[in-house]
């Protein structure tokens, strides 16, 4: 039965806490005084559908990674620096112990990385298939700098792991009822590696590719086209390859799925080696380039021998 006293609150008030001790904000009496005066950037995101999987196979420290893998993503897409979040934790049932799991978690990996937990809220929702945890994240932003392809420039993506936190709708209803191991990995943290880059290198275009996938890029083209090559390192994982033979077309595999492809940056070709030697800890490679255009993305199929226009 549900506790409406939230009897765990104090230990999860202790792990809140602990986030506190950042260069960036001072908390006392849950009053909060920044130390700094940059521009900011919010941003919110959950892990959406993919939520049912994790609840039943209670793998609450990758659905902590799929959550923040989303916003801080996002918030390298716009150079900001994320200092604090809040959360919004839904579950089908109350569950003591899947909530000190979750906000363990969600303490642990914000203090690795001085962001301060402000707040949060976790609502027993009975008629849930499966649990939801949205954050929205806060930044700030010391050279704002709008993110544009540019004609001439190369793409760089960087590799996704698997499905990340997009297109589980569509994967529940090609599977149904069926867990794979690939439902339940945690979506890359491309963060922590990308953004001290952004300081060195001159990077012109960055895109995270989730919802929409690589109609995302669109946002980026302006009077260019982006065209991706098939003959490049980062293939599709087996997962892909299998939602592909039950039937997803070509066109949709791009717009619903990343397909091995997480992240892309668009640099100066004269900065190509100097960012592919600075991605140490995952693997990347020049999938394409930018060219004059009308806002189309353009891809060469790893699925058929179809190219593909979004």
């Amino acid at each position: 039965m549900y506790n409406p006293e939230k009897p765990y609150k104090k230990q999860i008030l202790k792990l809140i806490q602990e986030t506190w001790d950042t260069p960036y904000i001072s908390v006392k009496n849950q009053i909060i005084k920044k130390n700094f005066s940059f521009p900011e950037y919010h941003h919110s995101d959950g892990i959406g559908t993919k939520g049912i999987y994790h609840w039943r196979k209670r793998t609450f420290k990758n659905a902590v990674l799929d959550a923040l893998a989303m916003n801080l993503n996002d918030l390298l897409m716009v150079n900001a620096k994320p200092y604090a979040i809040l959360n919004h934790l839904f579950l089908p049932k109350d569950d003591k112990k899947a909530v000190s799991k979750i906000i363990t978690q969600l303490s642990r990996e914000c203090k690795k990385r001085k962001i301060a937990i402000l707040g949060g809220e976790t609502a027993i929702h009975n008629d849930m298939k499966g649990m939801e945890l949205s954050i929205t994240m806060l930044g700030f932003i010391k050279k704002p700098k709008q993110s544009k392809f540019q004609i001439g420039d190369i793409l760089i993506g960087i590799e996704s792991n698997g499905l990340h936190s997009n297109g589980f709708t569509k994967v529940r209803e090609i599977f149904g009822d069926k867990i794979k191991p690939e439902f339940i990995k945690p979506t890359l943290i491309y963060f922590d590696e990308i953004f001290p880059l952004i300081k060195k290198l001159d990077i012109h275009g960055i895109c995270h590719i989730t919802g929409g996938a690589f109609t995302k890029l669109k946002d980026l083209l302006g009077n260019t086209n982006a065209k991706i090559k098939r003959n490049h390192k980062l293939k599709p994982q087996p997962i892909f390859r299998e939602l592909y033979k039950k039937g997803v077309s070509d066109k949709e595999m791009y717009k619903i799925f990343n397909c091995g492809i997480g992240f892309i940056l668009s640099v100066n070709p004269k900065d190509a080696k100097r960012m592919m030697k600075g991605i140490k800890n995952f693997r990347a490679d020049i999938i394409g380039e930018v060219i004059a255009g009308n806002e189309k993305v353009k891809i060469e199929s790893a699925f058929s021998k179809k190219t593909i226009i979004l």
